[in-house]
């Protein structure tokens, strides 16, 4: 398949859903893509629901509801097929609408919100799904493109600073407070977009990962622009 992840030894590309949940991470490749161009308007869906906070979750009933067009119509029964495809696989899909996401500006040294590059945790076996079907979309960044942000020494200095603690206690501090999920990408670093439409399965860290998990980040939103998002 010809697509612009094909080149790429962290990016699984397949045709499929059942490939995208069946193939096995193995090696450097730790994201999964089923690439797709989907037809409709899912612009016309973002603009008809209704925002309540900044981040809304939508149900099928909601989309159901919706009066559309010919061409909303085609993304309304995309969104709802891909929700009943991962709910039928035993995942718990969310649909969101979504102006921004709580930022963390607690600390000049450390962020630990989703606009940080990071990885996702898990105590059991499990994988994180998204799809962005409008506005700004997700980036990954390979592994050795990016260090956690706990082993750069200035850093770790502020967090020891911060912890104030016994020394052996340290370690849990820092998997308590998320800082360990989070990364530094290297300066000539180069992320990778993950574009609409497209359904990825990312690296989740857990006890039988055989992977090392996917470096990701949300995105900037475009001023005056909603996401539509899937993710589980």
């Amino acid at each position: 398949m010809t697509n612009i992840f094909s080149d790429n030894s962290q990016i699984g590309v397949v045709s499929t859903f059942s490939e995208l949940v069946q193939t096995n991470f193995k090696d450097e490749m730790n994201a999964l893509c089923w690439y797709r161009n989907l037809e409709g308007d899912f612009k016309e869906i973002a603009d008809k629901l209704s925002l309540k906070e900044n981040i809304t979750e939508v149900f099928p009933e909601d989309l159901k509801a919706l009066q559309l067009s010919e061409q909303g119509s085609i993304a309304r029964e995309t969104i709802l097929n891909d929700l009943q495809l991962l709910a039928d696989f035993g995942a718990s899909p969310s649909l969101n609408l979504l102006k921004c996401y709580e930022r963390d500006d607690e600390f000049d040294f450390i962020s630990t919100d989703v606009y940080s590059f990071h990885v996702d945790r898990s105590p059991i076996a499990t994988d994180t799904f998204l799809c962005t079907y409008h506005g700004a979309a997700s980036d990954i960044v390979s592994n050795p493109q990016a260090e956690q942000k706990i082993l750069i020494p200035e850093i770790r200095a502020k967090l020891k600073e911060l912890h104030d603690g016994a020394e052996e206690e340290f370690e849990d501090f820092l998997k308590e407070n998320y800082f360990d999920l989070h990364y530094q990408v290297h300066a000539n670093a180069k992320p990778i977009n993950l574009g609409t439409g497209h359904l990825w399965r990312l690296a989740v860290d857990h006890p039988k990962q055989e992977v090392q998990p996917c470096i990701h980040r949300a995105p900037l939103e475009n001023e005056g622009e909603y996401r539509l998002l899937l993710i589980c």
